[in-house]
């Protein structure tokens, strides 16, 4: 019997669950640092090229539509694998298939096939959904005091590459001119690579599977108890589980609006900089301080959300969203104020990711979580995906400022929805007596 299938049939002390968990946060961040590389670069010039390509700036919005719409086209698949075969076999496909998308965008590049080239994003987008998913496999071993903590980590862990990824886009165009290749096309081969390699590092290191071992610790504590194990539940038990939970539903609509929010501005940052003759480098500054925001305070925000409490720090998310939209619209041509409001952007959908998936977490027994966990995941895809394509036609139609405001809107029914769950709960308290 193999390593694995032993420590997954097994009883795990809690010296061993936690080495297991120290083990399996350190594998994750490992692979975040590299598939992110990738994906930074890729947010960087993914709008450029299909500006190229299609000649209109409402087309080149479809880049980062098509990013997204590849990541809600793989949430539900990548966590039914998951569900059934464990973590590892979703991460690492997941990013396969990422590292197949650089290649076909290449491809269509070379060819000025537009059409193409929104099929190789469609690909990229796996990656990102993989992204996405590593923070669930980072809370499946850990502790309800733990969990937002473990969980930050590995979303902080995707900083250095998301950082690095946008400043190379300089030497990868070097490199790709050399090569024989447009420079824009440096940082699609960066991607790819980055993407391959995380594929690799969850492949050969994942081990044991996180997912398989907490379930089937899961089902020995419930014959322990003298009951039957949990049938595997299926999505339609997820969502009914959503929708039972006003914290759960709180948390995907948080999760929702703060990712929509983020992809409608950061969509077209780039070419907005750029009609007004911003250089290169200075794009790929705006981007990587972006998502130096969105992942290099993830911990001190995972820390505050155990701290004070996942709903606090979801509002909190909400103003920044609010605040980093008001300074980005009021910007016009200044690039400095442009690039603040892009961290306060990334802030505010860090705020919300973070929180929002904790509280997801803590609100769903351990049956129907991976399910709802895809399908939260699936639904922030499908409304960053439809915001990303109004973008572009939003953008040429009322100018980046009536966009800023555009994706403000976003964030009302958070609080909508948090005004409604703290009144219902005032009132199932009972009233004090005399």
């Amino acid at each position: 019997m193999s390593t694995e299938s032993s420590q997954v049939g097994g009883v795990l002390t809690e010296t061993a669950r936690a080495h297991l968990q120290r083990r399996t946060v350190l594998v994750l961040m490992l692979a975040q640092v590299v598939g992110s590389i990738g994906m930074g670069a890729m947010l960087a010039v993914g709008a450029l090229i299909a500006l190229d390509l299609s000649g209109s700036d409402a087309w080149s919005g479809m880049a980062t539509t098509m990013i997204t719409l590849g990541a809600a086209a793989f949430a539900l698949p990548l966590a039914s694998l998951a569900a059934r075969r464990g973590r590892r076999p979703g991460l690492a496909l997941g990013w396969f298939l990422g590292a197949l998308g650089g290649l076909v965008v290449i491809a269509a590049t070379l060819s000025e096939l537009f059409v193409l080239f929104l099929v190789g994003m469609l690909l990229i987008g796996a990656g990102t959904a993989t992204n996405l998913q590593a923070r669930h496999a980072a809370a499946d071993l850990a502790t309800e005091r733990t969990r937002g903590r473990d969980l930050s980590i590995v979303v902080w862990a995707t900083t250095a590459g998301s950082v690095v990824g946008p400043n190379m886009i300089g030497p990868t165009g070097g490199l790709a001119e050399s090569l024989g290749l447009p420079d824009l096309l440096g940082p699609v081969l960066l991607t790819t690579a980055g993407f391959l390699g995380g594929a690799v590092l969850i492949g050969a290191l994942l081990r044991p599977d996180p997912l398989l071992t907490a379930t089937a610790e899961a089902d020995r504590a419930d014959r322990d108890r003298g009951q039957a194990p949990k049938p595997r539940a299926g999505l339609a038990d997820g969502l009914r589980a959503i929708g039972r939970s006003p914290a759960a539903l709180l948390a995907v609509v948080g999760i929702v609006a703060s990712h929509t929010v983020m992809v409608a501005v950061m969509t077209m940052t780039p070419v907005h900089l750029s009609h007004h003759g911003a250089a290169l480098t200075v794009i790929g500054l705006t981007i990587s301080l972006h998502i130096a925001g969105m992942y290099g305070l993830s911990p001190i925000v995972g820390w505050l959300a155990d701290r004070f409490g996942r709903v606090p720090v979801l509002l909190s998310g909400q103003v920044i969203l609010l605040a980093a939209t008001a300074v980005s619209g009021t910007a016009g041509h200044n690039e400095a104020m442009v690039t603040t409001g892009l961290v306060l952007l990334g802030l505010g959908w860090s705020f919300g990711l973070v929180s929002g998936s904790a509280l997801l977490a803590e609100s769903l027994s351990a049956d129907v979580r991976p399910r709802a966990q895809g399908f939260s995941d699936l639904a922030m895809n499908l409304g960053a995906a439809s915001a990303a394509a109004l973008s572009g036609l939003v953008l040429a139609a009322v100018g980046f400022g009536g966009l800023n405001l555009f994706a403000a809107l976003f964030t009302v029914p958070v609080f909508v929805l948090a005004i409604r769950a703290l009144l219902a709960r005032h009132t199932a308290e009972p009233a004090p007596t005399a």
